[in-house]
């Protein structure tokens, strides 16, 4: 009986880092789909409590600065490649700092709906899957933020190299994940369902 070895096809990109992190970022697809939905089904639904129209602000600032992000990142990916580790360095802090001011953004809107407008999770039904679906997001901005940091850290002590480059960019395929995510629960809930 002999044995094969499958070989990956000469000059593929699809290793299983890539074919992982798609498989998982299609999974999460699904779930934000879900949350999507059912905001989109059950938005102005509710007959009490505060609804979209009277309570919601563009959030501007934090969608600049969160897809804003996603540019910084890239060029922290595109410079670790080209052996420009000051500057892989530099543009990972800012992509860090931009998603943590996107979370500190949506920690002050969460303040003003939960204290000056009494919108809570159990509020009403625009309550509960408003906070729900941003929330989830929030989450995996969060996550990501987590993933980003570890790498600036392994940067700054060395231990990320140019060869690395790809498995960094792997870490930014989530990141850019969270931010085209974020265009959908922004058109979602800021425009479509106010």
């Amino acid at each position: 009986m002999s044995e094969a070895v499958i070989q990956p096809m000469e000059g593929s990109r699809w290793n299983r880092g890539r074919v992982g992190m798609a498989c998982l970022i299609f999974g999460e697809s699904m779930f934000f789909s879900i949350f999507v939905v059912a905001y989109l089904f059950y938005v102005g639904k509710s007959d009490h409590g505060p609804q979209p129209a009277q309570v919601l602000e563009f959030p501007y600032l934090a969608t600049a600065c969160l897809l804003s992000s996603s540019i910084t990142a890239g060029y922290a990916v595109r410079s670790l490649g080209r052996f420009e580790y000051l500057r892989s360095i530099l543009s990972l802090a800012l992509t860090i700092l931009l998603g943590a001011s996107f979370i500190a953004f949506t920690g002050i809107e969460w303040y003003g709906l939960i204290y000056e407008h009494g919108l809570t999770l159990g509020t009403n039904l625009f309550g509960t899957t408003f906070y729900s679906l941003v929330g989830f997001h929030a989450a995996h901005v969060i996550i990501g933020l987590l993933m980003l940091s570890l790498i600036w850290v392994l940067l700054l002590l060395k231990h990320v190299k140019a060869e690395h480059a790809e498995r960094f960019e792997l870490v930014t395929w989530y990141w850019h994940f969270v931010d085209a995510v974020w265009i959908v629960v922004f058109t979602v809930v800021y425009i479509i369902g106010v």
